[in-house]
C-alpha cells in the first residue's frame, strides 16, 4: 500500500499505521523512515509481549477494477512477471532509454556475456569493464 501510489498527496494508506500501539509510534515518525515527512511503509505488522499472534491496521483495501490505486503493480509487477519483456519494459522507464529485449533474455538466460551485449545494453562500458563484477556475482564467462 505504496503512500506513493496517490502521486498527487503522498501519504500513508489508509488503516496500515492506525492501530498501531503507542510502544511502537515513535518507529513510525523516525525521520529515517520518513520521506518528505510521510511515513515510507507499504505494510506494517507489529507484536507486543504477550501477543500470540502478529497483528496489523484494520486497512481500507482498493475497490478491484480501479487500475493500480494501491501501487501493488508497480511495486510488485517485476515479482510476478519475470519475462524479458517485462524487465526491458520497466529499465526503459527508469533509465530513460530503450533497452533491448534480446540482450535481456541472453541474461537472464545466463548465456555468456559477449562484447556485442554489453554494448547494446551499455555502449559506454566493455566487457573487460564488467570482468571484476562478473566474477564477483558468478556470471558465465
Amino acid at each position: 500500500m505504496s503512500p506513493w501510489a496517490r502521486m498527487d498527496t503522498p501519504r500513508v494508506w489508509p488503516g496500515v499505521l492506525d492501530d498501531v500501539p503507542d510502544v511502537f509510534l515513535p518507529y513510525v515518525t523516525e525521520p529515517a523512515f520518513c520521506e518528505d515527512g510521510v511515513a515510507t511503509v507499504t505494510c506494517c505488522l507489529w507484536r507486543e509481549v504477550g501477543d500470540t499472534a502478529w497483528r496489523t491496521g484494520t486497512v481500507t483495501y482498493p475497490e478491484e477494477g480501479d487500475g493500480d490505486p494501491d501501487g501493488a503493480n508497480v511495486l510488485f509487477g517485476l515479482r510476478v512477471d519475470r519475462s524479458p519483456e517485462a524487465y526491458a519494459a520497466w529499465a526503459s522507464e527508469y533509465y530513460e532509454t530503450p533497452v533491448d529485449v534480446a540482450a535481456v533474455r541472453a541474461l537472464l538466460d545466463q548465456r555468456p556475456l559477449t562484447p556485442e551485449i554489453v554494448a547494446v545494453l551499455n555502449p559506454d562500458v566493455e566487457l573487460a569493464d564488467l570482468a571484476e563484477d562478473v566474477s564477483e556475482i558468478g556470471y558465465p564467462a
